[in-house]
């Protein structure tokens, strides 16, 4: 079981303890994504004329449409990585079902290479056999 981390963080210039089950690098990386999202707004000119409740509230709105964005980006690519594992699939199949077709082609082929032969014998031995006949009508 995973132990739970109390980690030290600045967040706004204020230092905060948050715990969670992830490493402190996680937890630090999360903070560090917080100060990014404020010092982004702190550079828009209209952030510094609002009230600090509508600045958290838009704050709030940024990250969640952040994680919202994020979650349909990530369902899209687990919808193509599906597509992709079926596509795999189904080519693996296909070269399976390839590989049986051209199994039974070459034996299809090695019987008829056998049989083939097997004719130019019996070829070669009626041909020796009718010039033997020949001979011995003639003489």
């Amino acid at each position: 079981m995973k132990k739970q981390n109390d980690t030290d963080v600045i967040i706004c210039g204020r230092r905060y303890t948050i715990s969670g089950f992830e490493s402190e690098d996680y937890l630090q990386r999360v903070a560090s994504y917080i100060n990014g999202r404020n010092e982004e707004f702190k550079r828009k000119n209209f952030y510094k004329l609002l009230d600090t409740e509508t600045r958290n509230i838009l704050m709030q709105l940024n990250i969640a449409d952040d994680y919202f964005k994020g979650k349909e980006q990530m369902e899209l690519l687990q919808k193509e990585n599906d597509a992709r594992n079926r596509d795999i699939f189904e080519l693996k199949h296909e070269a399976i079902e390839a590989q049986t077709k051209l199994t039974a082609l070459q034996a299809e082929l090695d019987k008829l290479k056998a049989d083939y032969f097997a004719a130019q014998k019996t070829i070669v031995r009626l041909e020796t056999e009718l010039s033997e006949r020949k001979k011995e009508k003639q003489e």
